[in-house]
């Protein structure tokens, strides 16, 4: 869509670990006459490495080196001169609200990696009516929390219209693999920040499974029993022995805002659940109270000022060669919403082979120019707000595929 905008595209952070990933992506895989810039608080510490993007490919538009604090004045003049902002800057609760509130004035895209479910609710309850009328395009949460969830959750959603012309009741998914360097000083400062910006009880308010939903959940959605809630192991057909999800209710919520923003294809009876796979049951059990215990200890102030002596700074994390054999794998069961006591099922796999944090450039990368090239198409099936990475669609899916991820669906024949 035309545009009389100065930019197609402003990277918010790239002197950040994710930014910069983010950054060589958009240098190396999107178009070369691309009108983009980067930006942040201190143009000095952005120049170099505007010219290391330079020196990775000379033969394209280089990017303009913006300086803006984070305030409403300086941010509102730079929603105004883009199309679309990247933004980069964690944790999101502290610094990023008003950079969400400016693109909903403005009517300008947004997507960013956010993992934080408590700030995704506050801005969705601030800002999603005013950027639903403005024309703007919200997506946050397209990282490894919760793009890969939700697009596979869509792929899977899509194969049971499909290929068996039905809604889906549910889908169970797994991550069956993390093989991780590590997490960057950003993540785990984010962490530790969500637990001394939000008291505990606020704090569980946002993270029950619908928290993030665009309509009325279903009413009717199993409860777990007493044995799992305890001590977390199952197991589930066709995905083994699973447990309790560190980053579990993120994808959940996310997954469920997908659902209820298009309740046309994924049905109005649909929920979604995610584990972690485990070996055996006794290893599930042990990851369970282990998670919660964590959880336990880090609502303690001071284990948290113990933590943060040793964990990587921010805009710090593990090195590409710790990172070369890294590898993430989901995977997911699809139920059909078919009568009778056997309703079809379908599987479905996602795979990519690589730094986590890599990952979640190119994700946001190509989320953003799934949205610059496919506005209008996005804004009809997301009605436009603050939506997910499922309103973008197959466009996503190619764009994601063609840069290393893989996703597979195919019906159980049994």
């Amino acid at each position: 869509m035309a545009s009389n905008r100065q930019y197609d595209l402003v990277l918010l952070g790239p002197t950040g670990y994710t930014g910069r990933f983010c950054s060589e992506h958009i240098v190396m895989n999107l178009p070369t006459d691309l009108k983009w810039a980067i930006a942040g608080r201190s143009p000095q510490k952005i120049e170099p490495i505007a010219d290391e993007l330079k020196k990775l490919n000379s033969d394209r538009v280089q990017p303009d080196v913006l300086g803006v604090q984070l305030n409403s004045t300086e941010l509102n003049e730079l929603a105004q001169k883009t199309r679309l902002i990247i933004n980069c800057i964690g944790p999101y609760h502290l610094y990023s609200t008003p950079v969400v509130e400016a693109c909903a004035a403005h009517g300008t895209h947004y997507v960013d990696a956010t993992g934080e479910t408590p700030w995704v609710k506050l801005i969705i309850d601030k800002y999603h009516e005013k950027a639903k009328s403005n024309g703007a395009i919200i997506i946050p949460s397209v990282g490894v929390e919760s793009a890969p969830a939700d697009m596979l959750a869509w792929a899977l959603v899509k194969h049971v219209r499909e290929e068996l012309a039905s809604q889906t009741r549910e889908i169970d998914c797994c991550i069956k693999e993390m093989k991780t360097s590590g997490a960057s000083g950003g993540t785990l400062n984010t962490v530790l920040s969500i637990f001394d910006w939000l008291p505990s009880s606020e704090l569980m308010k946002s993270m029950t499974p619908f928290a993030l939903a665009a309509s009325t959940p279903p009413k009717d959605i199993p409860r777990d029993s007493i044995i799992n809630k305890l001590f977390g192991a199952r197991w589930i057909r066709d995905l083994g022995t699973v447990t309790t999800s560190p980053s579990g209710i993120a994808d959940i919520t996310i997954v469920h805002r997908s659902s209820t923003l298009m309740p046309e294809l994924y049905g109005k009876r649909f929920f979604f659940r995610q584990f972690l796979h485990v070996r055996n049951s006794l290893i599930g059990v042990a990851v369970h109270v282990g998670f919660l215990i964590g959880i336990s200890l880090l609502m303690i102030p001071p284990v948290r000022t113990l933590v943060r002596r040793f964990i990587f700074a921010p805009g710090q994390g593990p090195t590409m060669e710790a990172s070369k054999n890294d590898r993430l794998e989901y995977h997911a069961v699809a139920t059909a919403d078919q009568e009778g006591p056997s309703p079809k099922r379908v599987f479905g796999k996602f795979t990519y082979h690589g730094s986590m944090y890599v990952l979640t450039g190119l994700l946001l990368a190509e989320a953003a120019m799934t949205i610059l090239q496919e506005e209008e198409k996005v804004k009809k099936v997301s009605r436009g707000g603050i939506v997910t990475s499922a309103t973008l669609g197959q466009e996503f899916v190619d764009r994601i595929e063609n840069v290393g991820c893989r996703i597979d669906t195919k019906t159980f024949q049994y």
